[in-house]
C-alpha cells in the first residue's frame, strides 16, 4: 500500500513537472537539456576552481581588472554563442517550400497587376521572403512550385521520385538530408550535434563555426591559467595540485580535439563542402561521377569564405548539382 502511494505521488509529481515544463516529457529533448546543463557545469567548474584556488589571479585582478573583464567576457561570449546556435534553426526544407510556395503566389498576384515577365537566374535559386526570383519556367504549370524549383537543379530527365524524402514525402533539393534526430529534411545537412541538441546546416554553419573558435579561444586561456598556477603553486598543497593536473589534462585533450573541429570545419568552408558531403561522397547520387578532388559546389576559397561569413540576403539559397549546370 505504501509502495503504491509513493508511485501515485511520484506520478503525480512528475505530471505537474511536466506540465510546468513540457519539454522534459520528451526523452530526446530531455536528454538534450540534460546536455545542456553539464556543458554550462563544465565551464563553470573549470572556471571557478581558479578564481577559489590562484590567489595570484585574484590579486592580479585587483591590479589589472581588464585582463578578467576580457577573459570573463569571453566566458560569457562563449556561453551565448552556444545557445545561440543551438537554438538557431539549420534551414529546414518544409520551410523554404513554404516560403517558395508563398513567394511564387505573391508572384502571381505581381504579374497579372503588371504583366512583367519574371526573372531568372542560372545555376542556383534563391528563396526569398521579399524577393520574386524562384526559378526558371515558374508559370504555366500544373506542377508545385517547389518541385518545378527543386527539379530543374538537376539533370535532365530526373525522376522525381528519385529525389523525394520517404519520411517526409518532399521532393528534397540538391545537399539536402534527412536527419532521423530531428525528423525533419536539412538544407546543406552537415551533421547532426548530440551536444546542441540540434542539426548543423545551412541555416546554423557559420554560428557553430564561431562557436567553435570561440570554445578554442576560452579553453586554450584556460589552459595557460592552470599552467601559469602549477608553475607557481606546484609544491604548496598536494591534493590541489592533483585537481589542477587532472583538469589540466582533460583539457588539453578537449582543446586539441577542438583544434582538429575547427581547422576540420574551416576546410569545408574554404571547399564549399558539408561533412555528409566529405565523409558519404560516393553514396551521394548527385555526387557520383564526379573525381574526389574536385569540389562541384566550391567558388573559389575567397568566394566561399564571403558567401559563408557575409550575411545571407535571402533565407534560403539553393545550389544545382553540378551536373545540371554542365560540370
Amino acid at each position: 500500500m505504501t509502495m503504491a502511494g509513493t508511485r501515485v505521488t511520484w506520478n503525480c509529481a512528475s505530471d505537474r513537472c511536466f506540465h510546468f515544463f513540457p519539454c522534459l516529457s520528451d526523452p530526446a529533448r530531455r536528454s538534450s537539456l540534460c546536455l545542456k546543463l553539464a556543458l554550462v557545469l563544465l565551464h563553470l567548474i573549470y572556471v571557478g576552481i581558479l578564481f577559489i584556488f590562484d590567489k595570484d589571479l585574484t590579486d592580479k585582478t585587483k591590479r589589472e581588472p581588464w585582463y578578467t573583464a576580457i577573459y570573463l567576457l569571453l566566458f560569457v561570449a562563449t556561453l551565448a554563442q552556444y545557445f545561440l546556435t543551438s537554438c538557431s534553426s539549420p534551414g529546414y526544407v518544409l520551410d523554404a517550400m513554404r516560403v517558395a510556395n508563398e513567394t511564387d503566389a505573391l508572384l502571381r498576384k505581381t504579374l497579372l497587376t503588371s504583366k512583367q515577365p519574371a526573372s531568372s537566374k542560372n545555376g542556383s535559386v534563391a528563396v526569398t521572403v521579399g524577393g520574386n526570383q524562384l526559378g526558371r519556367n515558374l508559370l504555366g504549370s500544373n506542377a508545385t512550385t517547389w518541385t518545378k524549383v527543386v527539379m530543374e537543379m538537376y539533370p535532365p530527365g530526373s525522376s522525381v521520385r528519385s529525389w523525394t524524402c520517404t519520411y517526409c514525402n518532399i521532393v528534397q533539393p540538391p545537399r539536402t538530408k534527412h536527419c532521423h534526430d530531428c525528423d525533419k529534411c536539412v538544407i546543406e545537412f552537415d551533421h547532426h550535434c548530440v551536444w546542441l541538441g540540434t542539426c548543423i546546416g545551412q541555416g546554423n554553419h557559420c554560428r557553430f563555426w564561431w562557436y567553435i573558435c570561440e570554445e578554442t579561444a576560452m579553453c586554450l586561456w584556460t589552459g595557460l591559467l592552470y599552467i601559469t598556477y602549477l608553475e607557481n603553486n606546484i609544491s604548496k598543497t598536494w591534493w590541489i595540485d592533483v585537481i589542477m593536473i587532472l583538469l589540466l589534462i582533460t583539457l588539453s585533450i578537449w582543446f586539441i580535439f577542438l583544434v582538429l573541429l575547427l581547422l576540420f570545419h574551416s576546410y569545408l568552408v574554404l571547399t564549399n563542402q558539408t561533412t555528409y558531403e566529405l565523409v558519404r561522397r560516393r553514396r551521394i547520387p548527385y555526387l557520383r561521377g564526379i573525381p574526389e578532388r574536385v569540389y562541384p559546389f566550391s567558388k573559389g576559397a575567397c568566394r566561399n569564405l564571403y558567401n559563408f561569413c557575409s550575411p545571407r540576403s535571402s533565407k534560403y539559397s539553393l545550389e544545382a548539382a553540378a551536373n545540371s549546370t554542365g560540370d
